[in-house]
């Protein structure tokens, strides 16, 4: 099966290249639309370097998710896709997994995998309990990554934050026959509640930007704990590292909003639970 990656950016300078990097090797192309860089995203994207990247700048003053991700749905030529955005990074043994499942199960339409959401640093991740997406049967940091391209009349519509992928009955992917979506335990690190630009004024400018920042503790990952393997290449010297450590200014804002959190949480679990 061929397989692409689509990639949908805007300001991702921090880790837009370990985010491409860390599939580059395992798709049959990466398609990159821009939609108006104003950071080093571009120049990174350019120090790559290779045959597979297709990049292309989009610049409109208003960010239509659904008429975006569509032009690449009709620009692609794979029999399946990826959604790849610039805060996720793959685990090689996640991506292998992906396109295994993908080569060997001819009878299902999309793929869904977990993600390890990372707050304040990269030593520290959310809770479980703040996971809220419903998909594939499950609840909990999750996401829909892989989708099959020959599926009848699929179509993307929908705003950022509600966008989604339908079939030409209009039904979303992930309310079509259960047994057509796969959970696959195929993790990637997801940096969304990390700073992904450096300025200010670049990160404000992303529609949408500013609701993702999380000032939360976390839980502590252990010293030995296996990151994806691309932050361990060279890199050039324009891509930042990764190992920042979070300031003593976002963990006084973070033990603040910490009882509102959790008390957010527990509501919603005792609503979810009818306690």
């Amino acid at each position: 099966m061929t397989i692409w990656a689509h990639v949908l950016i805007k300001n991702e300078e921090n880790f837009i290249w370990y985010s491409i990097m860390s599939v580059i090797d395992y798709v049959d192309k990466v398609l990159i639309y821009d939609t108006g860089s104003t950071d080093k995203t571009l120049k990174i994207i350019n120090k790559i370097n290779n045959s597979k990247i297709t990049l292309k700048e989009i610049n409109s003053s208003k960010f239509e998710e659904d008429k975006i991700r569509q032009q690449m749905l009709d620009e692609t030529d794979s029999d399946w896709f990826i959604v790849l955005d610039g805060d996720e990074i793959w685990w090689q043994k996640s991506i292998q997994a992906l396109l295994a499942e993908i080569n060997k199960n001819k009878n299902i339409d999309s793929i869904v995998v977990p993600t390890v959401n990372v707050v304040g640093d990269m030593f520290h991740v959310q809770e479980k309990n703040a996971g809220k997406y419903h998909l594939a049967g499950r609840i909990g940091h999750l996401n829909l990554r892989a989708i099959n391209r020959k599926m009848e009349g699929l179509h993307g519509e929908g705003k950022h934050g509600v966008f989604r992928w339908a079939d030409s009955m209009d039904v979303s992917i992930e309310n079509r026959n259960e047994n057509r979506i796969k959970y696959l335990d195929a993790p990637y690190l997801h940096v969304t509640h990390l700073k992904r630009t450096t300025d200010v004024i670049d990160n404000d400018i992303v529609y949408k930007r500013t609701f993702k920042l999380k000032y939360e503790i976390g839980k502590r990952l252990p010293l030995d704990y296996y990151y994806p393997e691309v932050f361990f290449k060279d890199r050039p010297k324009i891509v930042l590292t990764p190992w920042k450590v979070r300031s003593n200014k976002y963990l006084s804002l973070a033990l603040f909003q910490r009882p509102f959190k959790l008390l957010k949480r527990k509501f919603n679990l005792n609503k979810k639970y009818g306690y």
